[in-house]
């Protein structure tokens, strides 16, 4: 398994651990709908994480934009989830914009993976 393949495993594995325990904090505790939001976007992406880590490891795809198309996903996830669930347990926001921004990149990452396809090889 390739450097790569692992980073993006990793960030799977925390993003659908982060999921599930926001979930959990969201259902049982006094928490506002910013929780719930984040714990339902990370656990979409996880598995879509796995997806790309799949693809490359498959070849028929331009391993470069996969992970890059991984790691727009990832640094979405970190800058959206982030200041969602900061805001939402201390009502601090991580930065002006850190949401919007960390969806902007999330969406930039779906469109490398559709340049990835548009690229892969033929069979």
């Amino acid at each position: 398994m390739s450097i790569a393949e692992r980073i993006l495993l990793i960030f799977a594995g925390v993003a659908g651990a982060a999921g599930v325990a926001l979930s959990a904090m969201a259902a049982h505790g006094d928490y506002s709908y910013m929780l719930k939001t984040c714990a339902d976007i990370l656990l979409v992406h996880a598995p879509a994480l796995l997806g790309v880590t799949a693809l490359m490891r498959a070849g028929n795809t331009p391993r470069r934009f996969l992970f890059l198309a991984g790691l727009l996903v990832v640094l979405g996830l970190t800058l959206f989830c982030g200041d969602l669930a900061r805001r939402a347990l201390f009502g601090l926001r991580l930065f002006p914009m850190a949401a919007p921004i960390g969806g902007g990149t999330m969406i930039f990452g779906w469109a490398f993976l559709v340049l990835a396809a548009l690229m892969s090889r033929r069979q």
